[in-house]
């Protein structure tokens, strides 16, 4: 990593301290995160009862979070940051870091212990997969298929998405290659082991495209995580890829006629970065909201939300039920033994190598 464009993390815990101590904190924050159900449990979990406890702070959102590396790049190159605290996926926050864009964190130093005393880096463990990510939670990518329009043999397998004859009817797809290059391969013969090793290659690029070309007359593209839930509530897909929690919420607390295809499911593992250059009193509010809202209690709260794993180990006995449907929240997690049969395991770090590359070969071949 580029620690040179950064500060020492010393001089970060003494900066922020001494804002901190002397009442030199921010009064208002932006946040980024992702927008919908995803967004309100963060709003529940932890935005409002940090308000409540720091009377005279005020929070906006901006759901932005698709596009964090780009603006957050374009806002370095202004010298105009107006971002406080960003919500990521680890490939991103592992680029964001490389590049001096995110601040680096001491996790010891700068979160909340357990309550038992466990240090933040223990808790969080192989989570922390940079020295700028602070890990909030665990959660797939999968697909959700409408109940009433896949005939009387429901898809078990992925590979559904592709087999336009048995399941008839449009897609929707992210309008980005992660996933769905992965996909693409294993549904034309490669080995789950070897996807990465292929995609690393032209012949295996092509090979990816190929396959996406077979169902690009029946896709939809989409950008927003709240974009296939609505899609499928509305009939306008049969099937289509999105966030296990925007399903969750689609089938729980919506009763739409949608059902999970937990096969393939691609596990990431999304956080908080804080962007580098901020002045010494918005990082100090910065650091005092993320280590409130990555304490156990915190994302323990999250799941009562939205079905997505708290990245800490200690939050997860505290996972109990909805809090308003009083289900049980443990067995609508991705990572439940009855779901996690055959996972598909994102290589965030092969991502962050790659995805400009992909990104620009992906883009062009959307325009062909």
């Amino acid at each position: 990593m580029r620690k040179s464009l950064v500060m020492g993390t010393s001089a970060l815990v003494a900066v922020a301290g001494m804002a901190a101590a002397d009442g030199h904190m921010a009064s208002d924050m932006t946040l980024v995160s992702w927008g919908g159900a995803y967004q309100a449990s963060q709003q529940n979990a932890y935005v409002a009862p940090y308000l409540e406890m720091n009377d005279g702070v005020s929070a906006v959102w901006d759901e932005s979070s698709a596009e964090a590396v780009a603006k957050l790049r374009a806002m370095a190159e202004a010298g105009n940051v107006t971002w406080d605290v960003v919500d990521v996926v680890a490939a991103d926050a592992i680029r964001l870091c490389d590049e001096g864009l995110a601040l680096e964190i001491d996790h010891d130093e700068m979160l909340a212990a357990a309550p038992d005393g466990t240090s933040a880096s223990d808790d969080f463990g192989d989570l922390i997969v940079s020295d700028c990510f602070i890990p909030q939670i665990v959660y797939s990518t999968t697909f959700g298929y409408r109940t009433d329009l896949v005939g009387d043999t429901p898809p078990t397998d992925v590979c559904a998405v592709f087999d336009l004859e048995t399941y008839p009817g449009m897609r929707s797809l992210e309008r980005r290659p992660i996933n769905n290059m992965e996909w693409a391969l294993m549904c034309d013969g490669v080995a789950a082991d070897d996807v990465y090793d292929v995609l690393e290659t032209e012949e295996g690029q092509a090979q990816a495209f190929a396959k996406l070309d077979t169902i690009r007359d029946n896709v939809i593209w989409w950008s927003a995580g709240a974009d296939t839930p609505q899609l499928l509530a509305d009939g306008e897909v049969v099937m289509g890829s999105t966030y296990n929690g925007r399903l969750f919420s689609l089938i729980e607390e919506q009763d739409q006629p949608v059902a999970m295809l937990w096969d393939a499911q691609v596990f990431d593992l999304d956080g908080w970065i804080i962007p580098a250059g901020l002045s010494p009193e918005r990082e100090a509010r910065a650091l005092d909201f993320v280590r409130f809202a990555t304490d156990t209690q915190r994302l323990a709260d999250q799941a009562k939300y939205i079905s997505y794993g708290p990245a800490r180990m200690s939050s997860a006995p505290l996972v109990g039920q909805h809090e308003t449907l009083g289900i049980d929240m443990a067995q609508h997690m991705p990572t439940d033994p009855n779901n996690a049969q055959n996972t598909f395991l994102y290589n965030y770090e092969w991502w962050a190598d790659y995805r400009d590359d992909l990104d620009a070969k992906f883009q062009a071949w959307l325009a062909q």
